[in-house]
Formats: structure tokens, C-alpha cells, sequence
């Protein structure tokens, strides 16, 4: 894989650079809540544009369904890309046609554009390689070089990520080449203890990385709404908690086999409950309740782990010399159910382990509950990346990028 600093040293000079980012920020009324998947990309459009590339910066945001919609523009991303960078950015309404040639056409050495979200056109995303083929065709002819700097899409085998590397010399950016960097060192060169934490709403998207993990990690600890399907599995009552009742055979099966490979599973032993989920927009008291994990009340909603488990994680991860953290303890948008993941956030820091926040929401965690980011090992920018990466897949994007 060559890296953009083979690129820089071969001369980007004029060069029209495409470079596939990942500007998939959340929105909330038009507005961006969390700018970090922009921040993430800005070395590598910095070092393009300080050495005179005309830099063409593309992404998609949200699932628009093949066409524009104006409630997932990038025009927001844009805007925001170019108060970071400290310069304008000029933004092309449409992602191959009149407006993006001009766009393209316009820039000077140094310069950069934004086109419009690449979802908007069905190529992207379609499984049908001819449809993609076309896509990518259309996109090389705006470009010289192709820069992969988009980690958080690297799964996908989509036209911007996969096909049109093909179709162009190709380098990895900054924050892929970090990326990958950090994942080996969670698969290769591990260093022990080796502590995962895994959070988030559903069991089943997690269950590829569990199996994967129960051949590298030392201890699991389980939380966020998946975790009560392995209380569930345990033979306890979870009350009106998220529950995956076809899941629970699979998650038998694991901690069956943790047990066996000797692999420590932690489960909560209290959890914080309430009568229903709490509106995340005004965030009133909800009046919450903390009952063991083995005894939650019929018609109680599971929220977050409680206070006891809180100092039991931390405990299972002073001694650890290598975490990952992939999901949020609890509703942590909300005050009353923010304790678990607060202290899960803390607990990395007060490790002397190498510490990655695993992307996502773990990352907008952090960030939203005004942790200082840059104490952490590394924050990815790619929860899903991150994950398929863990569970032993090949990702198309990382593949594209290889000679």
C-alpha cells in the first residue's frame, strides 16, 4: 500500500487529487453536532494543497436512496471543511456532471472543492459491478491521483471506495495509514492484558467481532443494550429491556466457549433502569432506579450499567496494557443514563494501556461528555471499519489501495 508521503515525494504539483474522505458527520436541524470525521481528514488535504495539488474532496452522508435529497447534502461538510482548513472551498451541487467539472476546473494549485454526496448517484452504492464501473469512470475523469482517506468506509465495496482506485495511481492517506497502524497493533503485536469493551444497542451486529476475539482477548466486558440478551442467556429476567430472543442460543454458545479458552466474560452485576427511554431532545429527570442485574422489575427498561458494575469495569481494566472500546454503556445522550459510559471513558484514561475508542458512538461519547480526545491512544473514525477489521475480513477499500 503506498502511503500519500510517496505521493508528496513524487510531486503533486497542478495534480487534480481525489481524495475519497469520510465526511459522514451527524446533523442534527441542518447543523453538525460532532465535526471529527472532518478534523480526521484535514493532514491529508493539508500536506495536498501546502504542496500545490488541486484537491477534490469527496464523501457520502446518511443513506440517501440513490438520488439528491437535500437533507443529506454535504454542503454543511463543506462549509465546515473550509473554516478548519482557514480558506473557501468551493462545493459542486452534483457529484459527475456540469457543476463538478466546473467545479474542478476552476481550482488553482492549492485550492479545494467539495463535491456533492456521492449516494446522491446509484452507482455508488449498487451491487451490480457494471453499474459501479460506470460510476467510477465518471469520477476518474475528474482527477489525476486517487488519495483513500475515507477509514469509516473502507467496508464497503462501493465505487469510490473500491472500484476507482482501480482506475487511477493510488495512495493511502494520513488516517487510513494510522488506522491500520492502530488495528495491528489490536491483531499482531498485542500487547497483555488485553481488555475489550463492547457497548451498543444489538448483540448481532457485534457477534462477528466476539467470536474473533475470544481467540485474542484476555477479558470481554459486555454492556449498552446488547447486554441483556447475554443476562438473558444467563436465565435472567430483563423486564421491558432491548432484548434479541433469537440471539440467545449464540450468546450461550459464547460464553460457553469463553469459558473454555479461558477468556474472563464480564457482565454487570447492577444495572440502572426506568419505566420507559427518555426523550433525548429535552432531557428531563426520568427518576431512574438501580436494581441488581440478576433482578430487574417486570416493565422496567434497562438504560445503562449501574454504579457497582461502573467500579468493576474499571477495576478489569487497571492492569490492562491493551483496550479497545467499541460501544456506549448506556443512553448516554442523556444525563441520567451517562454514568456508565462516563466511566468507562474515564477508566481508559486512568490505564497506562495503549487505548483505542472504537469509532462510532464511543467516539461522539467522549467527545460529547468533554473528555479530552487526544489522551486516548486513538479515536477511529470507522466503528463498523474498525469491527469487520477485528473480525479477520478482508475490507475492499484497504484491498483497493494495495498493488
Amino acid at each position: 500500500m503506498k502511503t500519500i508521503d510517496e505521493l508528496l515525494a513524487e510531486g503533486v504539483s497542478g495534480k487534480r487529487v481525489f481524495v475519497r474522505a469520510d465526511l459522514n458527520v451527524p446533523l442534527a436541524d441542518g447543523q453538525i453536532t460532532d465535526d471529527g470525521r472532518i478534523r480526521a481528514v484535514l493532514p491529508t488535504v493539508e500536506a495536498l494543497t501546502g504542496a500545490g495539488a488541486k484537491v477534490i474532496v469527496a464523501s457520502h452522508l446518511g443513506r440517501p436512496k440513490g438520488a439528491p435529497d437535500p437533507a443529506f447534502s454535504l454542503l454543511p461538510a463543506a462549509e465546515r471543511l473550509g473554516e478548519l482548513l482557514g480558506k473557501p472551498v468551493a462545493f459542486a451541487q452534483d457529484t459527475v456532471g456540469p457543476a463538478a467539472h466546473a467545479a474542478v476546473d476552476g481550482l488553482e494549485p492549492g485550492q479545494v472543492a467539495v463535491i456533492e454526496n456521492l449516494r446522491f448517484n446509484p452507482g455508488e452504492t449498487s451491487k451490480d459491478d457494471a453499474e459501479r464501473a460506470t460510476f467510477a469512470d465518471e469520477l476518474a475523469a475528474l482527477a489525476d491521483v486517487y488519495v483513500g482517506d475515507g477509514f469509516g468506509a473502507v467496508h464497503r465495496k462501493h465505487a469510490s471506495v473500491y472500484d476507482l482506485p482501480a482506475r487511477l495511481p493510488h495512495y493511502a492517506g494520513y488516517l487510513i495509514a494510522t488506522e491500520v497502524g492502530v488495528l495491528q497493533k489490536l491483531t499482531e503485536e498485542v500487547q497483555r492484558p488485553y481488555a475489550v469493551v463492547l457497548g451498543g444497542a444489538k448483540v448481532s451486529d457485534k457477534l462477528g467481532v466476539i467470536d474473533n476475539l475470544l481467540e485474542k482477548a484476555d477479558r470481554i466486558l459486555i454492556g449498552g443494550g446488547m447486554v441483556f440478551t447475554f443476562l438473558k442467556a444467563k436465565g435472567y429476567e430483563v423486564g421491558a429491556s432491548m432484548l434479541q430472543e433469537d440471539q440467545i442460543p449464540v450468546v450461550q454458545e459464547y460464553l460457553k466457549g469463553a469459558e473454555e479458552k479461558g477468556v474472563e466474560f464480564v457482565l454487570p452485576v447492577d444495572v440502572v433502569v426506568s419505566g420507559g427511554f427518555p426523550d433525548l431532545k429535552a432531557k428531563e429527570p426520568t427518576h431512574p432506579d438501580t436494581v441488581p442485574a440478576d433482578a430487574i422489575p417486570a416493565g422496567q427498561m434497562g438504560l445503562d450499567i449501574g454504579p457497582a458494575t461502573a467500579e468493576l469495569y474499571a477495576a478489569k481494566l487497571a492492569d490492562a496494557r491493551t483496550i479497545f472500546w467499541n460501544g456506549p454503556m448506556g443512553v448516554f445522550e442523556h444525563p441520567d443514563y451517562a454514568g456508565g459510559t462516563r466511566a468507562v471513558a474515564q477508566a481508559l484514561l486512568d490505564s497506562p494501556a495503549f487505548t483505542v475508542v472504537g469509532g462510532g458512538d464511543s467516539a461522539a461519547a467522549v467527545r460529547l461528555l468533554g473528555f479530552d480526545e487526544n489522551a486516548y491512544g486513538h479515536i477511529s473514525t470507522g466503528g463498523g471499519a474498525s469491527l469487520e477489521y477485528l473480525e479477520g475480513k478482508t475490507l475492499p477499500g484497504l484491498a483497493a489501495l494495495e498493488d
